[in-house]
């Protein structure tokens, strides 16, 4: 009697608990390897160092600008400003930045938990499970300890989700309604601040809703998500207008993102396991121009669908590659380029580029002490990316099999579908790596769990079962 006692108070704070191991985890992680984490001590910032000079020189000037003083919209800004304001308040410093991303790692396994719960059955079990395979995730406890926008944009991401969830469930659009409404519309523009890639997932949203909802209904609760999330962006749009003299709605590097994706360098660079941000058109592809220029990056755009006209031959093995690239149970890339005597790159796409000795593409002569070289160490390139593949690979099989056992319940769990579909979509059509989709793996997870759940109650149910009966005679 205690001990059932004891245990169904246990699972009353079964979140709490997971988000103390997933607390408690990353504390360990982080202080276990100051070497990659501290990047005040070592200099070296994994992650994104763009997003720290970012925030110092907002703090020292007030501008939003990588060159200090000098504004400019080279990366969507609000991740670097939530950054300032952390650096404002306590100082720069990866503990502070460890912390508050651990903070939003908390907030968005509570998203997945109840999201889980409320659209599968079981769903309380489910989510835990969800939110204890994304708690114990290697490649997300890394990535978010380090310097980049991932925790930040997950976060929106999952709150949009979990909000639309709500939104969708309630019987009548009342003042309650009204409130979720402006608070996804109020998320879904912030998360377009941080990472401009949520439009096609909202679209899909509004399917996900004619699924319970007649048209009106769906209007009547989607219009006002969808204006208050662009009438976020207006104060940036405003902004960028100033600073270029036309109407820039997020960025000057979308046309650079699109190139990066759809170029000669693609299909050989993604075959030979690197990544495309090492390419860059050379400079009289782009009249010469400055190429942080809003002109440069138009060219950029202009290339890329070059690209697809003069290529349609090309098409399929491209976009396959990169769904294959997007979805690869491995770490994309998988080869990073190795340190050298020379500081050849210059993250422009001045590489040095070889031929190894079976022919095969090659990329050497990183700058010595940049970050990416760690990457090529056996912690990373062996330890690491083999945990990776039997922790994502075994989930990601269990995913499959969760589809297909709760396809009874697609009216409402199609939303995790359309979750994928969106953002596969968005990195196949620009470019993708492991680093992109991972902000949608704890969706994914959700299929995991209710895979493990589904396969324990039927093999509990089957050993019932077969147990013998007592004959009469022994009642």
């Amino acid at each position: 009697m205690t001990r059932s006692v004891t245990v169904r108070a246990a699972w009353r704070y079964r979140l709490l608990f997971v988000l103390l191991l997933a607390v408690l985890l990353r504390l360990i992680i982080f202080l276990g390897f100051p070497s990659v984490f501290d990047f005040v001590a070592t200099g070296a910032i994994h992650g994104s160092d763009s997003y720290d000079a970012y925030a110092q020189n907002l703090l020292a000037t007030g501008i939003y600008g990588r060159t200090l003083g000098q504004a400019d919209a080279l990366i969507p800004p609000l991740y670097s400003y939530l950054l300032a304001g952390l650096y404002g308040l306590f100082g720069r410093g990866a503990l502070q930045v460890a912390l508050l991303h651990i903070v939003l790692d908390c907030f968005s396994i509570a998203f997945v938990y109840d999201i889980a719960r409320r659209l599968l059955p079981r769903g309380d079990i489910v989510g835990t499970l969800a939110g204890l395979m994304y708690a114990f995730y290697p490649y997300l406890i890394f990535q978010n300890l380090t310097v980049i926008d991932t925790p930040f944009f997950m976060t929106e991401l999952y709150a949009f989700t979990w909000l639309m969830v709500l939104l969708r469930s309630r019987p009548t659009f009342d003042g309650r309604g009204w409130l979720l409404a402006i608070a996804g519309g109020l998320v879904l523009g912030l998360g377009m601040l941080t990472r401009p890639i949520l439009p096609p997932f909202a679209l899909l949203v509004g399917i996900w809703f004619l699924l319970r909802l007649n048209l009106w209904q769906t209007l009547a609760r989607l219009l006002p998500v969808a204006l208050i999330g662009m009438l976020t962006l207006v104060p940036w749009i405003a902004r960028n207008y100033d600073v270029y003299g036309a109407f820039v709605p997020m960025t000057i590097t979308s046309g650079s993102n699109l190139w990066q994706g759809n170029s000669r360098y693609v299909i050989p660079y993604f075959r030979a396991g690197y990544d495309v941000q090492w390419t860059s058109p050379d400079p009289e592809e782009i009249d010469n121009l400055d190429p942080q220029s809003r002109e440069a990056d138009a060219k950029r755009f202009e290339l890329a669908l070059d690209f697809w006209r003069e290529n349609p031959d090309k098409l399929v093995e491209l976009f396959g590659l990169k769904f294959l690239v997007h979805w690869s149970i491995g770490i994309a890339p998988r080869l990073n380029p190795t340190e050298g005597e020379l500081p050849r790159i210059d993250y422009q796409g001045n590489i040095v580029v070889e031929q190894g000795e079976d022919g095969e593409l090659l990329l050497t002569d990183l700058p010595p002490g940049d970050p990416v070289g760690a990457y090529s160490l056996p912690l990373f390139d062996q330890v690491g990316r083999a945990v990776h593949v039997i922790y994502w690979g075994s989930l990601f099989v269990l995913g499959c099999v969760g589809i297909v056992l709760t396809w009874r319940q697609w009216r409402d769990v199609s939303l995790l579908w359309f979750l994928q579909i969106a953002m596969t979509l968005v990195y196949v059509v620009f470019h993708p790596s492991t680093r992109y989709r991972v902000p949608t793996d704890p969706a994914w997870f959700i299929f995991s769990a209710a895979a493990l759940v589904s396969l324990y109650f039927w093999y509990t149910n089957r050993r019932t079962s077969a147990a013998p009966h007592p004959s009469t005679h022994d009642r």
